[in-house]
């Protein structure tokens, strides 16, 4: 995983690029090439974002 790249979007996600796995609590394995990672906690599909920081009227 060379590459990678995390922004902080205002008011948002991180968004992330470059060839990624994320590794979740029991052990699975999400392969990415690009994704929003949620920040705010409202996701309904944490850890990717859904948008819901917009609803939420996350601030960060």
């Amino acid at each position: 995983m060379e590459n990678v790249k995390i922004t902080i979007a205002k008011d948002g996600p991180y968004l992330v690029s470059g060839d990624i796995e994320i590794v979740d609590a029991s052990g699975n394995v999400t392969k990415k090439d690009n994704c929003a990672l949620c920040r705010c906690g409202a996701s309904r599909d944490k850890p990717f974002c859904d948008g819901s920081h917009n609803v939420a009227g996350f601030k960060g």
